[in-house]
């Protein structure tokens, strides 16, 4: 498998497709194997170099227990860190949820490597991720049982494998409040979409 190094922490990803470079980063709880899932990579790989990033705490990247490993800065070095290890200057950014946010982080800490940006499902003002951290099981029958509502029809038995696989302690731990990144805002020159669910909490501030 493929790693790059970011100060230790190893970052799995995958690249498929030909054409201008394109990372697409999943949201919490998920891995690159997700926009495989729901159809992306078929739909994109003829006209994208896709870079599919499990962000640290998922997937087959590493998985450290320390909430001081996931501050955002880190979080979008582990981004600039696969496009080293591809020699890839500058690419088209795509994430979703919380690779939405680490888009915003990308925007803040590393301007010069991002074209473009689409956020999904995220925005850049302070969050208090308690609810959520209230949320995660200690068990995985339990985290199980609490993803499956949320995917619906779309979880399969592979999917299921893969949410059985998380490190509960890791996603516990990364699962941290988000501060402000509203003052990048005014900066960001390079073109950005937004987009959002009209049922997800997070559509107000979106609009904002």
């Amino acid at each position: 498998m493929p790693y790059a190094n970011n100060q230790g922490i190893r970052i799995h990803y995958e690249v498929e497709g030909t054409g201008p470079p394109l990372v697409l980063q999943h949201g919490s709880f998920g891995c690159g194997e997700d926009w495989r899932d729901f159809g992306y990579t078929s739909a994109l790989k003829n006209d994208h170099q896709l870079i599919l990033v499990d962000t640290r705490g998922h997937g087959a990247s590493d998985k450290p227990h320390e909430p001081a490993a996931y501050d955002l800065a880190s979080r979008a070095a582990d981004v600039t860190a696969v496009l080293d290890a591809l020699q890839i200057r500058q690419a088209d950014y795509f994430g979703y949820s919380m690779g939405g946010w680490i888009g915003f982080g990308l925007a803040k800490y590393a301007p010069d490597r991002v074209r473009s940006l689409i956020l999904g499902g995220a925005h850049p003002y302070a969050e208090n991720m308690e609810a959520f951290r209230d949320l995660l099981p200690q068990e995985p029958a339990g985290f199980l049982a609490m993803c499956e509502p949320v995917f619906g029809p779309f979880m399969t038995p592979v999917m299921r494998t893969r949410l059985l696989a998380n490190d509960l302690k890791a996603l516990l731990a990364l699962t941290q409040d988000r501060d402000s990144l509203a003052d990048v805002l005014p900066a960001m020159r390079m073109p950005c979409l937004l987009f959002v669910g009209e049922a997800d909490p997070r559509l107000p501030k979106v609009r904002e």
